[in-house]
């Protein structure tokens, strides 16, 4: 056998095995090394402080799921809640703060969460006659707040928030009495208002309310009503705008 016929084949053998150990050689020298759960987590407060809202939030789930540790994992549910609250999204903030509480019902971030629950619903509050769910809830959270932690660094700012949000309340009462008052609906008016006095005792808002229902009373044929509802008038709320005109109505009406 000729040799030298043979010679020019091995170039063209060992061409496809170079290739194949510098291709294995290429990717073992740049396959993506794993990141701890504690680098991701770090990622992710940078990018919490940075504003980076949704990418925090997406970085902080990595790190939950990888389950490599109980408090590494209750960090992150705090911190996506945080971030949610943090970027407007508080809808979704106040189910991730009540999911905190009810996963972890005795951590001491149990209060904050809690309070940070009550902030979302109140700063979906957008007018007394507007939708009156974000209230109602606002003040269901933070009036349990209250029972469970009187004495918080939050407490203070609670009791401040849920008197805005009674407050809210008792004008969305009002507003619905007066509607119904417009509407030459009387006895609708009475009971709304009434029900406003009775639910709200405290309100310094009740001028109007009394204002309105002796209005109601008198407008509907009873004018003892209409009177009783002026004298608590005249007698708590002496310097209320609505006093004159509760007069003049009373001077027009009998």
């Amino acid at each position: 056998m000729n040799v030298s016929r043979l010679r020019p084949l091995y170039p063209t053998l060992l061409l496809p095995l170079l290739l194949v150990a510098g291709c294995g050689l290429f990717a073992s020298s740049t396959a993506p090394v794993s990141r701890s759960p504690e680098a991701m987590a770090r990622e992710a407060e940078e990018f919490q402080n940075s504003r980076r809202f949704e990418d925090a939030i997406a970085q902080w789930r990595k790190v939950k799921e990888s389950y490599i540790s109980p408090e590494l994992i209750t960090l992150a549910e705090i911190k996506i809640a945080d971030a949610q609250f943090d970027s407007g999204n508080y809808i979704e903030a106040a189910a991730s703060y009540e999911e905190f509480r009810k996963l972890h019902p005795n951590h001491e971030k149990s209060a904050y969460a809690l309070y940070r629950q009550g902030l979302s619903y109140f700063n979906q509050i957008h007018g007394f006659d507007t939708d009156q769910t974000p209230v109602s809830n606002t003040v269901t959270i933070f009036e349990s707040f209250l029972r469970l932690y009187p004495q918080s660094e939050y407490a203070e700012e609670v009791r401040n928030k849920l008197e805005a949000a009674r407050q809210n309340q008792v004008q969305y009462e009002i507003y619905v009495g007066q509607f119904y008052y417009r509407t030459e609906k009387y006895t609708s008016a009475i009971k709304r208002l009434e029900d406003a006095l009775k639910r709200y005792p405290r309100s310094p808002l009740h001028d109007e309310t009394l204002y309105y229902l002796g209005k109601a009373y008198i407008k509907a044929g009873d004018k003892a009503g209409g009177r009783e509802a002026f004298q608590r008038l005249f007698s708590e709320f002496r310097t209320s705008k609505y006093v004159d005109e509760a007069r003049s109505f009373l001077d027009k009406n009998f």
